[in-house]
């Protein structure tokens, strides 16, 4: 995968959460949430200000990050779903 996202987006690759069963009953996929946990896979090089300079992201390659429910926009790259985003959207870095 060759993939290198402009300005402020980021890649990720959401990570899929144990399947837990309570009670003996198992949820369906179609009615499970989507997970809000995600590994980032390739950072764009940063935003560019008013007066010309970048600023450069906080992510990098391989953060876990938690994100929004409804956050970027999925896309489907060589059989494999993604988000791409902007960093605006990341909540916060999983240490």
């Amino acid at each position: 995968m060759n993939v290198k996202p402009l300005a402020d987006r980021v890649l990720v690759r959401r990570l899929e959460e144990q399947e837990e069963k309570r009670g003996g009953i198992i949820i369906p996929d179609t009615a499970k949430e989507k997970p809000q946990q995600a590994e980032v896979v390739a950072v764009g090089p940063g935003r560019v200000t008013d007066d010309g300079k970048r600023v450069a992201l906080e992510v990098k390659k391989g953060d876990k990050i938690l994100m929004g429910k409804y956050s970027g926009t999925e896309v489907k790259i060589d059989g494999s779903e993604y988000l791409i985003m902007r960093e605006e959207d990341v909540l916060a870095i999983v240490g």
